[in-house]
């Protein structure tokens, strides 16, 4: 992983986990502090930066991931193609592609902004809250994938009437739905018209 100021500030030289930083931000996703990412989520949730990733195949299909079983947070449902937060100072679009390849050992082709969405999501299974600013991306992954398991649990790439068929019959993240409903204009543009989204 490239060394900025934002990833130096939190990583650990001596082997230890350091207590992981999120931005805290306003309304309008401007930085007013930070707190710890589990502090952050739980109820009534903290609004904070995070951003969400849509990368396609050449064909116009969606990857999706499911979360690991042995995350704290919505393991084992079914999600967009990546999901985070920024450390502090990271810009949002660093991180994405910083923890695409961290999650999914993919570097997007192509990776652009897709603009941002507010929401308050609760996590029924766990408890915990989605108080986010969402910065949003799409883009294309052309090469293979090579997910850690301790993030992802499977991977798909789906056409949306694979995708529609899918939530009738599988679990998603609270906020999949949101936050793929705020980038469909962007993922309309990136798949053209005759995609489907």
């Amino acid at each position: 992983m490239p060394i900025t100021p934002a990833t130096e500030a939190n990583s650990s030289s001596n082997g230890t986990s350091p207590a992981i930083l999120l931005e805290l931000v306003d309304e309008q996703g401007s930085t007013i502090g930070t707190a710890e990412k589990l502090a952050a989520h739980q109820a009534p949730g903290q609004l904070h930066r995070a951003f969400s990733v849509f990368l396609f195949d050449e064909q116009g299909r969606l990857l999706l991931q499911r979360r690991a079983a042995g995350k704290y947070h919505s393991p084992g449902v079914w999600s967009n193609t990546c999901c985070g937060h920024p450390y502090p100072g990271e810009s949002p679009f660093a991180a994405a592609a910083r923890r695409t390849y961290e999650e999914l050992g993919v570097s997007p082709s192509l990776l652009a902004e897709a603009g941002t969405v507010r929401y308050n999501h609760p996590d029924p299974a766990s408890g915990l809250v989605e108080q986010e600013f969402n910065h949003l991306f799409v883009g294309m992954a052309q090469s293979s994938l090579r997910p850690d398991p301790e993030e992802v649990g499977e991977t798909a790439f789906v056409s949306p009437g694979e995708l529609a068929s899918l939530q009738d019959s599988a679990v998603f993240s609270a906020w999949f739905t949101t936050v793929l409903d705020a980038a469909r204009p962007a993922i309309r543009e990136l798949t053209g018209s005759a995609g489907g989204w």
